[in-house]
């Protein structure tokens, strides 16, 4: 008896000294009746990640293995809409302004506003500040409506300005009518960013040091309505919104060229945008963006799905 009693106290000992685990919780609720939410940035190392309304630009924090999410940042004028975000190692939020034609960068701890950029005169064709990719220089923001890839500069210890960093125009990169360069990504070394044209359904690799842009070759595919990408390693993850589907593409040593793998999607997903990795798994959002506008109605919650990485 005395052996077992033993055995149950340093058996209940060894429970309370391993490490705490998170929940698996597999569905994230967003307050609110018209979110309509849009990015979604993890913070590497934390257990964190932020989400933004396209509606009215609240920007939600929510914790791994809590199903409900707060608000971080409530709705202000300056900031109508939150479109792709990404968060830093320091814990500056970097937030693309959509329509708003601004981009916006906040730190996450003390919910102050560090900064905000406007870009340059609109042209008659609008603006729509879509995503945004960070490298240890810069925080680069596509426009889905005009062929400019921004730029701010950053560093860890602060940012600077704002400058229309490429002009698409005469590479082989083109414009074309509807929505045009939307999800980007970052190589690990920042060599190089990735961008997808979710009109044409295309990818293509821009190499920083020259700015040169080419098409990425995935063998005659495409991925259109791609939305938000997320790049691992040599897979990159690509969100077909409309179609509901996540397309992981391997990608080879430099990036010029991909080989479009097995398409999943989970049943939680509601018009999916962007996501976020997290430990195999990947943050989705659930825009429910054809649920938007007179007559129809969303399911409430708003939500952003925790989805496992197929192997």
């Amino acid at each position: 008896m005395k052996r077992l009693l033993t055995a149950v106290l340093l058996t209940g000992l060894l429970a309370a000294c391993s490490p705490m685990t998170t929940p698996e919780v597999t569905s994230y609720a967003l307050p609110g009746a018209a979110v309509f939410p849009e990015g979604v940035a993890y913070r590497a190392g934390s257990q964190n990640f932020y989400v933004g309304s396209t509606t009215d630009g609240t920007i939600f924090k929510g914790t791994l293995g809590n199903k409900d999410t707060e608000i971080l940042l409530p709705p202000v004028a300056e900031r109508p809409s939150a479109i792709g975000m990404k968060v830093d190692e320091g814990g500056r939020l970097f937030v693309a302004g959509g329509a708003s034609g601004k981009m916006f960068v906040y730190d996450t701890a003390t919910k102050a506003l560090l900064k905000s950029f406007e870009t340059p005169a609109v042209p008659a064709g609008g603006t729509f500040i879509n995503d945004v990719a960070l490298t240890a220089e810069g925080a680069y923001f596509t426009d889905s409506n005009r062929p400019i890839l921004f730029r701010v500069a950053r560093t860890v210890s602060g940012v600077g300005e704002l400058t229309p960093w490429l002009d698409f125009t005469g590479t082989a990169l083109t414009y074309q009518q509807g929505f045009n360069l939307n999800g980007i990504a970052a190589t690990a070394d920042g060599k190089y960013l990735i961008v997808v044209q979710s009109n044409t359904g295309k990818l293509f690799r821009i190499t920083v040091a020259d700015k040169s842009v080419s098409e990425i070759n995935l063998g005659g595919g495409t991925v259109m309505s791609g939305d938000g990408i997320l790049l691992s390693g040599q897979t990159l993850y690509v969100v077909r919104n409309s179609a509901t589907l996540i397309v992981p593409v391997t990608m080879s040593a430099d990036y010029g060229s991909g080989m479009l793998g097995t398409a999943f999607t989970d049943a939680s997903l509601r018009y999916p945008t962007t996501i976020a990795l997290n430990a195999g798994r990947l943050l989705v959002v659930n825009s429910q963006f054809d649920k938007q506008g007179p007559g129809l109605s969303p399911e409430l919650p708003f939500t952003v799905s925790s989805v496992a990485i197929p192997k």
